[in-house]
């Protein structure tokens, strides 16, 4: 039993991309950045390269992939259905200004209003993606104020050190967004471990004889509901021992916020092209970090389905 590679790559791969698409659409659209062919091309092709890996790596988490599309016309009551509308419907504007900027060259006028365009997109696809947890109230650990802005935090600060990395490869880099980087990883570092404080500190009420309703004594389970595990017992049933709980966490500390905050630092004080290197050391072990950290984002929820199985 454990959390499907599939949503946990999803998660992190959309995540890193919707950030770097949406610095690229509002920086590129305001002028801060140049309107380079090779710039335009690497930067676009990796914001959509992640935000497409992670969209069809998402269809193999459902039992009949092919059906996928049916999801969209559940728009006015599903966040999964507002995801993927507002996932399809960010691709136009990014395609017209990943157009506009790498093939014509410009990032001004229609091209900026694109930008901006692509930028809100990703925004609210983070957003909506964000609320599919947040407003699965069986589920306590994401069920609260900590979820949606983490997503949205990660998102930023992941595709910050994306751009950061990019920049200093064209040996373009500036202090202004090194130092973004570096502010929005110690941010996302204070905000995870203020969520993983709440969710350690958290008491569910919910007990097997209020989801019964049942009293006048303990409800215990006899024997699970059915013979064979099911895909909530998989991965919303997931038991981590704590000791590894503890390990994981520490890996997540080191590699998605102490080595990227570290490196983003040391790039202040060094030269081109040691910058660039670090800097893409430091995009690299934030991504390895990130799928870990969304491996226990899964792994440490909790559904209360568990009750009738005894847990």
């Amino acid at each position: 039993m454990h959390p499907a590679f599939s949503v946990v790559f999803f998660t992190t791969a959309t995540g890193a991309g919707y950030g770097l698409l949406a610095l690229l659409g509002v920086l590129g659209g305001l002028g801060f950045i140049p309107a380079d062919f090779w710039l335009g091309l690497i930067g676009m092709g990796l914001a959509l390269g992640l935000i497409t890996a992670g969209l069809l790596s998402s269809t193999g988490h459902l039992g009949r992939p092919e059906r996928a599309w049916r999801a969209f016309s559940q728009w006015r009551s599903s966040w999964l259905s507002r995801e993927g509308v507002a996932s399809v419907a960010t691709f136009i504007p990014a395609g017209l200004f990943g157009l506009g900027w790498v093939f014509f060259g410009r990032t001004g006028g229609w091209v900026a209003i694109a930008g901006l365009l692509a930028t809100i997109g990703a925004v609210v696809t983070v957003c909506t993606t964000g609320m599919i947890y947040t407003s699965l109230k069986p589920i306590a650990q994401w069920h609260s104020r900590y979820t949606l802005p983490g997503y949205l935090i990660f998102s930023a600060m992941t595709g910050s050190v994306l751009l950061n990395s990019l920049l200093q490869a064209f040996a373009i880099g500036s202090n202004p967004v090194v130092a973004a980087a570096l502010l929005l990883t110690l941010l996302g570092w204070g905000w995870k471990l203020a969520t993983w404080r709440y969710n350690d500190r958290l008491e569910i009420a919910t007990t097997a004889n209020t989801a019964t309703g049942l009293a006048g004594g303990t409800v215990r389970s006899l024997e699970w509901p059915h013979t064979e595990e099911n895909y909530l017992l998989k991965e919303m049933g997931f038991r981590i021992a704590r000791k590894h709980a503890a390990k994981l966490r520490g890996i997540t500390q080191a590699l998605a916020f102490v080595l990227p905050a570290l490196l983003l630092a040391v790039v202040f004080a060094l030269p081109w092209p040691l910058t660039a290197v670090l800097s893409v050391l430091a995009a690299l072990a934030q991504f390895a970090g990130m799928l870990v950290e969304r491996w226990l984002f899964f792994a440490e929820a909790k559904h209360t389905v568990t009750l009738y199985y005894g847990r």
